[in-house]
């Protein structure tokens, strides 16, 4: 392309400050240096965890910093040593690395990665290199990716190459919040036919893990959320059961404990929540009930009392939901082009990245699942 080597002037979502609206700026974007690819980013969208650290986890974070991590978008260029993109590839930036060599790329244990950058960086932390600048500052990337920017520089080992045939405008989702939750289901949760299931919280990560819970052969489904505006989304992906904690007096341990006849087999935690992470692990049944935590936050310690533990319920946590970064998505890319899993049916509002603080305000009020941010043309 005409603009490989050279420096990129584009338009950027900047957060210079916490708590504060994005402001659409003019930045730089450099050239890929080794190992690196320069990305076009057709669409992104707005995930709770970018709300999440702008406007709640606010310790020694470093600004300025571009968010966005769920996003899909066209090779531009590509820096010295990378062999497995050229320009012009469908891409997906991922904020979990896969470089295929560390001890745990080669586990199929686990689908961490040690090369994978903090999601943020706070004072003090080596962070990675970022190629994003504007009025003489550098821009700290979040995530490794910062996809709220109309190009973006992102190490090879957290790309993803997908299918020419991929509408970029829909998998672009599938970066962060269905992988998560669907994964949380069928790979963390390992759910099994004819088992019943609760999953905490109705957003794009709970929905995704009612997909999964189905997608798996779970008969009964339980949804729990406070919004009951919700259920008639979640009764699309697989949702069988709806309870509303605010309509009972009861724990809601305790009223789905009499509604499945000592618990649910498996319990999904989708929120972000530690005082919901406890009801839901309490939700399961005793001998054998799994329940995985699935909802980021790092801003209160997690307790129950050992007895929950010890009558034989198991308490897991998840990343990812547990895909091999680059190799899942390409597999849930495929999946989706074959009609076996939803991705459409998350997005309620399209929009572009200028109206990006708009798009905030609807995730904040509860008011959309997934909006959709056209930042390129195609």
């Amino acid at each position: 392309m005409a603009t490989a080597g050279k420096v990129i002037k584009c338009k950027a979502a900047v957060a210079w400050a916490p708590r504060k609206p994005l402001v659409i700026e003019e930045i730089e974007v450099a050239p890929p240096q080794a190992n690196e690819v320069r990305i076009k980013i057709v669409a992104t969208s707005v995930c709770r965890s970018d709300l999440y650290c702008l406007l709640e986890n606010l310790a020694d974070i470093c600004y300025p910093v571009v968010f966005g991590h769920e996003a899909a978008g066209i090779v531009e260029s590509v820096g010295p040593g990378v062999t497995e993109f050229q320009p012009g590839d469908k891409v997906i930036p991922i904020f979990l690395s896969q470089c295929r060599e560390c001890r745990f790329c080669k586990s199929p244990k686990t689908n961490h990665c040690e090369n994978t950058s903090a999601l943020l960086i706070r004072e003090g932390m080596p962070g990675p290199p970022s190629r994003l600048s504007c009025k003489g500052k550098k821009l700290m990337l979040f995530g490794g990716t910062s996809t709220f920017s109309e190009y973006t520089v992102v190490n090879q080992i957290a790309v993803a190459k997908i299918d020419p045939a991929a509408p970029l405008d829909k998998v672009c989702l599938l970066g962060c919040g269905i992988c998560t939750g669907y994964g949380a289901a069928v790979n963390v949760a390992n759910v099994e036919p004819d088992s019943t299931c609760a999953v905490f919280g109705l957003g794009a990560v709970g929905l995704a893990a009612v997909m999964g819970c189905k997608a798996a052969g779970a008969k009964r489904i339980f949804a729990v959320d406070i919004n009951p505006d919700k259920f008639e989304k979640a009764k699309v992906f697989g949702a069988t059961d709806f309870v509303n904690p605010n309509d009972h007096s009861k724990p809601i341990s305790q009223v789905l404990a009499e509604m499945t006849g000592g618990g649910v087999d498996y319990s999904l935690e989708c929120v972000g929540n530690v005082e919901i992470m406890r009801s839901a692990l309490e939700s399961c049944v005793v001998g054998w009930g799994v329940s995985v935590i699935v909802g980021w936050t790092e801003l209160k310690d997690l307790a129950t009392r050992p007895v929950q533990l010890m009558v034989g319920r198991t308490w897991k946590g998840c990343l990812f939901g547990g895909f091999k970064s680059k190799d899942g998505v390409t597999q849930m890319v495929k999946a989706y082009l074959d009609k076996k899993v939803m991705v459409d049916e998350f997005i309620t509002h399209n929009m572009t990245l200028d109206q990006i603080n708009d798009a905030i305000e609807l995730m904040k009020g509860g008011k959309c699942i997934r909006t959709v941010l056209s930042v390129s043309p195609k």
